[in-house]
Protein backbone atom coordinates (compact mmCIF):
# COMPACT_ATOMS: atom_id res chain seq x y z
CA UNK A 1 0.00 0.00 0.00
CA UNK A 2 1.13 3.53 -0.57
CA UNK A 3 2.06 5.99 2.13
CA UNK A 4 -0.96 8.11 1.16
CA UNK A 5 -3.22 5.69 3.04
CA UNK A 6 -1.02 5.55 6.13
CA UNK A 7 -1.48 8.38 8.60
CA UNK A 8 0.28 9.32 11.83
CA UNK A 9 -0.57 6.88 14.61
CA UNK A 10 -1.71 9.54 17.03
CA UNK A 11 -4.20 11.01 14.59
CA UNK A 12 -5.61 7.68 13.47
CA UNK A 13 -5.87 6.14 16.94
CA UNK A 14 -7.90 9.13 18.09
CA UNK A 15 -10.29 9.05 15.16
CA UNK A 16 -13.87 7.83 15.03
CA UNK A 17 -12.85 5.65 12.06
CA UNK A 18 -10.31 3.76 14.17
CA UNK A 19 -12.78 3.11 16.98
CA UNK A 20 -15.60 2.02 14.67
CA UNK A 21 -13.26 -0.56 13.11
CA UNK A 22 -11.90 -1.61 16.51
CA UNK A 23 -15.42 -2.23 17.84
CA UNK A 24 -16.51 -4.32 14.85
CA UNK A 25 -13.22 -6.27 14.99
CA UNK A 26 -13.75 -6.97 18.70
CA UNK A 27 -17.36 -7.94 18.01
CA UNK A 28 -16.14 -10.47 15.43
CA UNK A 29 -13.59 -11.88 17.89
CA UNK A 30 -16.28 -12.28 20.56
CA UNK A 31 -18.59 -13.99 18.03
CA UNK A 32 -15.81 -16.42 17.08
CA UNK A 33 -15.14 -17.34 20.71
CA UNK A 34 -18.86 -17.76 21.42
CA UNK A 35 -19.33 -19.92 18.31
CA UNK A 36 -16.40 -22.18 19.27
CA UNK A 37 -17.48 -22.40 22.93
CA UNK A 38 -21.19 -23.07 22.41
CA UNK A 39 -22.02 -23.81 18.76
CA UNK A 40 -25.67 -24.69 19.34
CA UNK A 41 -26.30 -21.70 21.57
CA UNK A 42 -24.57 -19.39 19.14
CA UNK A 43 -26.57 -20.73 16.20
CA UNK A 44 -29.80 -20.05 18.10
CA UNK A 45 -28.60 -16.54 19.02
CA UNK A 46 -27.69 -15.89 15.39
CA UNK A 47 -31.19 -16.84 14.28
CA UNK A 48 -30.53 -20.18 12.61
CA UNK A 49 -30.85 -22.87 15.31
CA UNK A 50 -29.18 -26.24 14.82
CA UNK A 51 -31.77 -28.99 14.46
CA UNK A 52 -29.43 -31.85 13.60
CA UNK A 53 -26.35 -32.06 15.87
CA UNK A 54 -24.26 -33.08 12.85
CA UNK A 55 -24.71 -29.52 11.50
CA UNK A 56 -22.52 -28.06 14.26
CA UNK A 57 -19.56 -28.26 11.88
CA UNK A 58 -21.07 -25.33 9.97
CA UNK A 59 -20.87 -23.22 13.11
CA UNK A 60 -17.18 -24.08 13.42
CA UNK A 61 -16.70 -23.00 9.80
CA UNK A 62 -18.41 -19.71 10.68
CA UNK A 63 -16.17 -19.32 13.74
CA UNK A 64 -13.00 -19.87 11.70
CA UNK A 65 -14.01 -17.31 9.10
CA UNK A 66 -15.04 -14.85 11.79
CA UNK A 67 -11.66 -15.34 13.48
CA UNK A 68 -9.97 -14.50 10.19
CA UNK A 69 -12.00 -11.30 9.85
CA UNK A 70 -11.16 -10.24 13.42
CA UNK A 71 -7.45 -10.88 12.85
CA UNK A 72 -7.49 -9.02 9.52
CA UNK A 73 -9.19 -5.99 11.08
CA UNK A 74 -6.61 -6.00 13.90
CA UNK A 75 -3.76 -6.30 11.37
CA UNK A 76 -5.08 -3.39 9.30
CA UNK A 77 -5.58 -1.29 12.44
CA UNK A 78 -2.06 -1.97 13.68
CA UNK A 79 -0.60 -1.26 10.24
CA UNK A 80 -2.86 1.79 9.88
CA UNK A 81 -4.11 0.59 6.51
CA UNK A 82 -7.01 3.01 6.42
CA UNK A 83 -7.85 2.48 2.75
CA UNK A 84 -7.99 -1.29 3.25
CA UNK A 85 -10.26 -0.88 6.28
CA UNK A 86 -12.57 1.38 4.29
CA UNK A 87 -13.01 -1.18 1.51
CA UNK A 88 -13.27 -4.02 4.00
CA UNK A 89 -16.21 -2.25 5.69
CA UNK A 90 -17.95 -1.88 2.33
CA UNK A 91 -17.31 -5.47 1.25
CA UNK A 92 -18.40 -6.79 4.65
CA UNK A 93 -21.92 -5.46 4.06
CA UNK A 94 -22.61 -8.70 2.19
CA UNK A 95 -22.46 -10.68 5.43
CA UNK A 96 -25.10 -9.00 7.64
CA UNK A 97 -27.42 -8.47 4.67
CA UNK A 98 -27.08 -12.17 3.82
CA UNK A 99 -27.51 -13.08 7.49
CA UNK A 100 -30.72 -11.04 7.70
CA UNK A 101 -32.00 -12.78 4.58
CA UNK A 102 -31.10 -16.25 5.91
CA UNK A 103 -32.79 -15.57 9.25
CA UNK A 104 -35.86 -14.24 7.43
CA UNK A 105 -36.03 -17.39 5.29
CA UNK A 106 -35.66 -19.49 8.47
CA UNK A 107 -38.61 -17.56 9.97
CA UNK A 108 -36.38 -16.12 12.67
CA UNK A 109 -37.44 -13.47 15.12
CA UNK A 110 -37.83 -9.89 13.93
CA UNK A 111 -35.42 -8.80 16.68
CA UNK A 112 -32.69 -11.07 15.31
CA UNK A 113 -33.31 -9.79 11.77
CA UNK A 114 -33.16 -6.22 13.08
CA UNK A 115 -29.81 -7.00 14.77
CA UNK A 116 -28.36 -8.11 11.43
CA UNK A 117 -29.77 -5.04 9.69
CA UNK A 118 -28.28 -2.84 12.43
CA UNK A 119 -24.89 -4.46 11.80
CA UNK A 120 -25.23 -3.65 8.09
CA UNK A 121 -26.06 -0.04 8.92
CA UNK A 122 -23.06 0.11 11.27
CA UNK A 123 -20.77 -1.14 8.50
CA UNK A 124 -22.24 1.35 6.03
CA UNK A 125 -21.65 4.20 8.46
CA UNK A 126 -18.13 2.90 9.11
CA UNK A 127 -17.40 2.94 5.37
CA UNK A 128 -18.65 6.55 5.11
CA UNK A 129 -16.63 7.63 8.15
CA UNK A 130 -13.49 6.06 6.66
CA UNK A 131 -14.16 7.76 3.33
CA UNK A 132 -14.53 11.12 5.06
CA UNK A 133 -11.46 10.51 7.21
CA UNK A 134 -9.36 9.69 4.15
CA UNK A 135 -10.63 12.73 2.28
CA UNK A 136 -9.61 14.97 5.19
CA UNK A 137 -6.19 13.41 5.77
CA UNK A 138 -5.12 13.16 2.14
CA UNK A 139 -6.24 16.74 1.45
CA UNK A 140 -4.01 18.01 4.28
Amino acid sequence: MTNATTVPATAFHRSLAFWLAAVIGAFQAVNAVRAFADPSGFAAFYGTPIIDPRDIAFIYVYALRTSFIAILVAFFLIRQQVEALKWMALAALVMPIGDALLVTLAHGSPLTIARHVATAIYLGVTFLVFRRYLARTTAS
